[in-house]
């Protein structure tokens, strides 16, 4: 009797009808089609500034980052990232004729009811991570001396965008990431170790370098959270848990710096510490295990069977 061919989520690009070489075509294209938009999305910025009332010189430095950072930067780093959730869909449907809905998980689609669970595990994690901090030496890249900022137009502003943009970035990134390079790298190889590995750690690689120059410290933790991320996505079935343990990492980094902090410390890090790693893997570490426990509990769906896969496939490509 023939059993039919299940599928891990990093693997689904096996049953496309397009896959070997255009793989890489897929890869190049996230690319390009990122750098592209995001220098669209400056332009518009720079642009309203300018209509504004800044100098196009002023204007392009508050949008590029230069200095201390503006709501616009952030504004524009969150839009840039988001708009990679558009294009990656695209990518898995008009490059490899998969519907889009298998880029989100194996079950066609983004399981809402178990993001927000995952929402509800990630404070287990984060009040294991208080725990943590409490004990080890500060970090004297983000210590802060316990007062409360003074709240600004420029706080109201940070705020806005934090609320409105830092959820799609965050998703942005895990589409980008965790979603279709997982699922790119993990369908170029048959050997199922080999495409598990290259799946959860070349783009947790990419992920730490595309956060631009880092001490040693800092680029190890964003490698670990983003290995950690992507063994939640495979074996979870989805991206769900990953997206939900990142918007609330960067609710938190972000609600730190602007009450305690600043903004231009939080973006761009410096003078970490190894001490910072227990304080990450914890929370990492704890929300992993709870998450893994949980998702056995209610029995999500870890895989699809390739069939499926294909046979949606093939009535699309005849649309």
């Amino acid at each position: 009797m023939h059993v039919e061919e299940r599928l891990a989520y990093h693997r689904l690009l096996r049953a496309a009808p397009r896959r070997g070489w255009w793989i890489p075509l897929g890869v190049a294209a996230l690319g390009v089609l990122f750098l592209v938009l995001q220098t669209l999305i400056a332009l518009v910025l720079t642009l309203s500034l300018v209509l504004g009332g800044l100098t196009p010189g002023a204007a392009f430095d508050r949008v590029s980052g230069v200095g201390e950072v503006a709501p616009s930067f952030l504004a524009l780093v969150n839009l840039g990232w988001a708009v990679t959730i558009p294009v990656a869909l695209g990518i898995v449907w008009l490059v490899h004729g998969v519907r889009p809905g298998w880029l989100s998980s194996v079950a066609r689609r983004l399981r809402w009811r178990w993001m927000l669970t995952c929402f509800g595990l990630s404070f287990l994690a984060l009040v294991a991570t208080l725990v943590v901090s409490a004990v080890v030496p500060a970090q004297d890249s983000v210590a802060v001396d316990g007062s409360l900022n003074e709240f600004t137009s420029t706080t109201r502003d940070f705020l806005l965008v934090v609320l409105l943009l830092t959820p799609l970035q965050a998703a942005g990134e895990e589409y980008a990431f965790r979603g279709y390079l997982t699922q790119a790298f993990g369908g170029l190889f048959a050997n199922a170790r080999v495409a598990i590995v290259v799946a959860v750690v070349v783009p947790a690689v990419l992920f730490a370098l595309l956060h631009g120059p880092q001490d040693p410290p800092i680029f190890v933790d964003r490698l670990a959270f983003g290995l950690v991320a992507g063994i939640l996505v495979v074996l979870t079935g989805g991206l769900e848990a990953a997206i939900a343990m990142h918007v609330l990492n960067n609710f938190l980094a972000f609600s730190i710096a602007l009450a305690f902090s600043d903004m231009t410390t939080a973006l761009n890090p410096t003078g970490g510490t190894w001490w910072s790693l227990p304080v990450t893997l914890t929370q990492s570490l704890v929300y992993l295990g709870v998450v893994m426990w949980w998702a056995r509990k209610r029995g999500i769906a870890t895989s699809a069977r390739a069939g499926e896969v294909a046979v949606l496939a093939a009535r699309q490509s005849r649309v």
